[in-house]
């Protein structure tokens, strides 16, 4: 995977991650490698999840403007 996945990339692997160390298959070596690597992902997601909402927000905010400005017409 790449280091900058996209959401759906990053949750998969994410959940590998956990299904790896739930399971004990990860070598206590690369324990704090996957740690250090779910944490980025986490932090990934957050961020683009705060970029949609805000996109979100300001779309809504837009279609509402639109609509006051026409309640005047």
């Amino acid at each position: 995977m790449s280091d900058s996945p996209n959401y759906k990339e990053a949750m998969d692997e994410i959940e590998h991650i956990v299904e790896e160390i739930e399971n004990e298959t990860v070598d206590v070596d690369m324990l704090a490698e996957k740690i250090k690597r779910a944490a980025f992902l986490i932090k990934l997601c957050k961020q683009k999840l705060r970029k949609t909402d805000d996109e979100i927000k300001k779309v809504l905010d837009e279609l509402e403007h639109e609509h006051a400005e026409g309640d005047h017409s």
